[in-house]
């Protein structure tokens, strides 16, 4: 597989950095930023990269040609400035299988291989990497069906009522050969206003969500955050190659308030501290997930859309206050049968319901987790028997229900007061990069 790098802009939210260095040539943690980039594509497997220059277009040529790199490059310089997409026509007849295309001011650090298959698998005619982050409020937010289809995308100036998905636009994609077929050499064009939208009308955009490391470094506040991550080790931990350790939260009583049988959004109210405790477990060495049982579908008090608004909004709550979750599942099913209202289609004895590991097996397959170096965290004891069933740590907080008397006569590994106290015994000084 190819790669693309678009590298011809001029970064000038950089300012002074960039006025007489190519952005592709900045120095990221003591290395060009082109050198980290490329380093990532060939740990992909991937043996050629195509170089789109432009501004200061000299000095990138002259750095490939005179360094020793990992892979192939070929250059290849805009005559004037073409926009995000308009160079991109200047591969027609170049590649002819699907490709990487990716920004030249993206640090990441992303298993590019896992992605291509997901591409292949939906036919898919642009697959854009997605992920969640911690400031969706002024971020462009992705809007996409339970299959990953992209249905449009909510601007970041648009005016936003109701809750979203925090899900963003990361820079990196993976495209086919047609993409490049249907642009016109020469002229200038925007690749997400120009050639992504006119692709989601035609229903060929897929969102392929990770919790893997992508942070465009387009200023120097995002340059010094990149850096700070290079050096303690994120970057190179977040590549879903490696084995990951992650937190798995309860919801009801573990994150938000409890209530019995909560089942519409107006009832969903964050626990003090918990966005803090959440916020600090996303800057650390572990993925957070929220994996909950809501048998208020079974037992027909709300449909399945009310669960997922109702999750959307612990999303807006939580993003409001820097915190994302990289991903959640909930179980709508109950076992027990024939009380009066009922939804039928949803009483069954299913392999998704808490104790049982469903919704925890499912994430730790897709994210690559270690689940014995991992953690369940919820408020009754129906938590930390999924989390013996899984082969994890469990921690029981007392938030919630705190059950009596215990349904389960699994004894939690620890307790504590709250998420907070829970994140702290989890990371402890050293911030869980142990």
């Amino acid at each position: 597989m190819d790669a693309v790098i678009s590298a011809g802009g001029k970064g000038t939210r950089l300012g002074s950095l960039t006025r007489e260095i190519p952005k592709a040539l900045i120095s990221v943690a003591g290395r060009a930023i082109l050198a980290h980039q490329l380093e990532d594509l060939a740990a992909s497997g991937i043996s050629r990269v195509w170089l789109l220059t432009g501004h200061l277009g000299e000095a990138v040529e002259n750095y490939v040609r005179s360094n020793r790199l990992p892979l192939e490059v070929e250059l290849l310089r805009e005559a004037q400035p073409l926009g995000t997409a308009g160079g991109l026509a200047a591969l027609a007849g170049r590649i002819d299988e699907s490709f990487v295309f990716v920004y030249g001011d993206l640090i990441f650090s992303v298993d590019f291989g896992r992605m291509a298959a997901r591409h292949a698998q939906s036919g898919a005619a642009i697959t854009l990497l997605a992920h969640p982050n911690s400031h969706p409020q002024d971020s462009d937010l992705i809007v996409a069906d339970n299959a990953g289809r992209v249905l449009g995308i909510r601007g970041k100036a648009e005016a936003r009522r109701g809750y979203y998905t925090n899900l963003v636009n990361a820079g990196a994609y993976i495209l086919s050969p047609e993409v490049v077929g249907s642009l016109r050499p020469g002229v200038k064009s925007d690749f997400e206003r120009d050639v992504v939208s006119r692709f989601i009308a035609g229903g060929r955009v897929f969102a392929y969500r990770t919790s893997e490391y992508v942070k465009d470094m387009g200023t120097p506040e995002r340059l010094k955050q990149v850096e700070k991550d290079l050096e303690r080790g994120v970057v190179a931990d977040r590549r879903l190659s490696r084995r990951q350790r992650a937190v798995f939260l309860d919801r009801d009583g573990t994150v938000n308030r409890y209530v019995h049988l909560l089942h519409s959004p107006e009832q969903l109210e964050l626990l003090p501290g918990a966005a803090g405790a959440i916020g600090r477990l996303n800057a650390s060495g572990y993925l957070c997930f929220v994996v909950s049982n809501q048998p208020v579908v079974a037992r027909n008090l709300c449909s399945m859309a009310d669960v997922e608004e109702t999750n959307r909004k612990l999303e807006t709550l939580l993003g409001a206050e820097g915190a994302y979750l990289d991903d959640m599942r909930f179980c709508p099913h109950h076992p027990d049968s024939g009380y009066p209202g009922e939804n039928a289609a949803y009483k069954i004895d299913c392999e998704c319901r808490k104790p049982k590991t469903g919704m925890i097996d499912e994430l730790a397959a897709l994210y690559n987790v270690d689940l014995g170096r991992s953690y369940m965290v919820g408020d009754t004891s129906v938590d930390v028997q999924t989390a013996v069933n899984a082969g994890m740590r469990s921690i029981l907080v007392k938030s919630g229900m705190a059950e009596e008397p215990k349904k389960y006569a699994a004894t939690p590994g620890m307790t504590a007061a709250d998420l907070a106290e829970t994140v702290e015994l989890i990371l402890g000084p050293a911030g869980g990069l142990r």
